[in-house]
């Protein structure tokens, strides 16, 4: 369940240098443990029953990209509720969905979810096809295969991270990752069934979060400790072994809260709905002054005023970490009260802003200006 540099983006390749576990052998133990283990999730259906709905699945894994089972379960089943169908989630605004995502992260996502679905809905349904599905917008080769896999019984070879380290210990792949990919991916080939594709698939996922973790495997449990070369060579937590992990670069930002009083006697507080592409693009979040991944901002307010520092919301993104400076403003009388002229603009009512959509690093800068009111 991962995001761009998937394994399903690189060539699949042989390692002649592993050597490969009987393949029945290793599915059909896996699919036995499967049918008395599996997880019970949302977006699953049990060992035995019906394939679940194409849009739940195709839903759960953009989800689940960089993000874990347990924060996804509430989203999923919000936006289940909320857009029921592919067709409902087609139609939605695109505010609303963007708002919905809020928090999940890396919201290049919503968009793509969105365009995916409004072509799933003028075809009429998901096509039945890894390579119908890989045409579709937004949907990468992972997804395509987990999609075919899991919804439509299609032979197909799904690899997460999850995947990705059951394998690598199963055949003792040393070569460390990224490069270790196309040998990981053509090892998992190497063992997929045709019958009961996606169940496997999605047993290798149980396998990799609930026995075969990152830290202290858990190899005496394991359905596969038979056949698997890491275990026997007594360095499964070791493997897959990864590149040291670059530096990220430190940014700094300014974000700017802007209050008024509508005529009805409500506490209002300015947001802007950012541009569409680029980062967080067309999420709700409050004025700031252009920071990126690329640059710090330039400190400069989005209007004239008296500003009154009120702390620092510290924040990791994938490839950079920000302190976001919160300056709240004061002073600003109803003739220079700024909003009209800021693009995107709109007031947002102050009790309410928990329900505005901010992505998590402006949320925190509204918690952080709400607390700080409230204590004055």
């Amino acid at each position: 369940m991962q995001a761009s540099g998937h394994p399903d983006d690189f060539p699949a390749q042989r390692d002649e240098t592993a050597s490969v576990p009987a393949g029945h052998g290793v599915a059909a133990a896996l699919l036995a443990w499967y049918d008395a283990h599996a997880r019970v999730l949302p977006w699953r259906s049990r060992p035995g029953t019906p394939a679940p709905d194409p849009y739940r699945v195709w839903l759960s894994e953009v989800m689940l990209q960089q993000t874990t089972v347990a924060a996804v379960g509430p989203y999923f089943e919000k936006f289940t509720r909320t857009w029921p169908t592919v067709h409902d989630l087609a139609a939605a605004d695109d505010a609303a969905v963007m708002a919905a995502w809020a928090g999940l992260g890396y919201y290049a996502r919503a968009r793509n979810l969105l365009a995916c679905a409004r072509a799933v809905s003028a075809l009429g349904a998901f096509p039945d096809t890894e390579e119908g599905l890989r045409a579709l917008p937004g949907l990468g080769a992972y997804t395509a295969a987990a999609v075919a896999a899991i919804a439509f019984g299609r032979h197909a070879v799904v690899v997460d991270a999850n995947v990705e380290r059951v394998v690598a210990r199963l055949f003792a792949i040393d070569v460390p990752l990224p490069a270790a990919r196309p040998a990981i991916r053509a090892a998992t080939a190497t063992i997929t069934p045709t019958a009961r594709a996606g169940d496997f698939a999605q047993a290798m996922m149980d396998l990799g979060a609930t026995i075969c973790t990152v830290k202290a495997p858990r190899c005496l449990l394991c359905p596969l400790r038979g056949a698997c070369r890491a275990e026997a060579e007594g360095r499964a937590e070791a493997l897959p072994v990864k590149a040291p992990k670059k530096a990220k670069p430190q940014r700094q930002g300014h974000a700017y809260w802007i209050e008024r009083v509508d005529a009805d006697g409500q506490a209002q507080v300015l947001v802007v709905t950012r541009p569409g592409k680029g980062m967080l693009g067309g999420m709700r979040a409050l004025p700031d002054d252009g920071w990126s991944a690329r640059a710090d901002g330039d400190s400069q307010p989005p209007v004239a005023g008296t500003w009154r520092f009120a702390g620092v919301v510290r924040h990791a993104f994938t490839h950079f970490d920000l302190d976001l400076h919160l300056l709240v403003g004061a002073g600003f009388s109803p003739a220079n009260i700024p909003g009209a002229h800021i693009p995107g603009a709109l007031w947002w009512p102050r009790s309410d802003m928990e329900n505005a959509g901010l992505p998590t690093v402006f949320a925190k800068a509204a918690r952080l200006a709400l607390a700080g009111a409230h204590e004055g």
